[in-house]
């Protein structure tokens, strides 16, 4: 599996994420003494997997992370930025922002959190080039990287391989919410699966593992009983 990784020039791709027994991903089961001891494990198993990098999508990067601040743009409003990938700097572990037009507002290049699974990732925004050339200067004046992996949409495919080629990411978990797990899985790039079922059963409205998914087969390849009646499952693509 490996070897394939490296002939492809992209990331092992873990979608790694805790979900209900029905396979809802969203809601209010997770806050609750059930997901909450559920979202315990997945974050002990989240260190134990420890790839290259995590990747989100904006949503999830602005509930967990900025509170949804929005910088204030006013000095970068005359600013020229050529539209061209930007490393600020090289590290050891990174937090990848799929963010279509540069909405997330950060505040530092790295993500600082009590949980060491997360802390001191430097931030990298996958953008479009529908991206205000003033979020670019904002991103730059605070050193958070960005590539640009397509005009109006995202591809994840391009995005991918120069993750891996700019920044040597090999291995990355994904753990983003619906719609970006759904695009992975389109584009036909999730090579694992990693969830941590809770035993309880979500509200009807809460939102599935993947958005907008086709039919992928896995191969299951461990199951391990966790604390409190969570479940460890991990599967394989055939």
């Amino acid at each position: 599996m490996s070897d394939f990784k490296r002939s492809q020039n992209r990331p092992e791709i873990i979608c790694h994420m805790v979900q209900s027994i029905d396979g809802r991903v969203t809601g209010d089961f997770l806050y609750g003494e059930i997901g909450i001891r559920a979202s315990e494990v997945y974050y002990e198993i989240n260190r134990r997997l420890k790839g290259d990098a995590f990747a989100c999508g904006r949503v999830t990067m602005e509930s967990s992370f900025t509170g949804g601040f929005k910088p204030d743009l006013t000095p970068f409003a005359n600013c020229d930025i050529p539209y061209e990938d930007y490393i600020a700097q090289k590290h050891d572990y990174y937090a990848v922002s799929f963010d279509t037009v540069g909405k997330v507002g950060w505040t530092d290049s790295r993500i600082h959190d009590e949980d060491p699974g997360y802390d001191d990732c430097h931030i990298i925004e996958v953008l479009t080039e529908k991206t205000p050339a003033q979020m670019l200067g904002y991103y730059r004046s605070i050193g958070v990287s960005y590539i640009f992996a397509g005009k109006e949409e995202i591809d994840i495919d391009t995005a991918l391989k120069k993750l891996c080629n700019l920044f040597g990411i090999k291995k990355m978990l994904l753990e983003g919410g619906s719609i970006i797990n759904g695009a992975f899985l389109r584009a036909g790039v999730v090579d694992e699966l990693s969830l941590v079922v809770a035993p309880i059963v979500a509200d009807k409205d809460d939102k599935p593992l993947f958005m907008d998914g086709n039919i992928s087969e896995f191969r299951l390849i461990s199951s391990e009983v966790m604390d409190n009646d969570t479940l460890w499952l991990r599967y394989e693509r055939k």
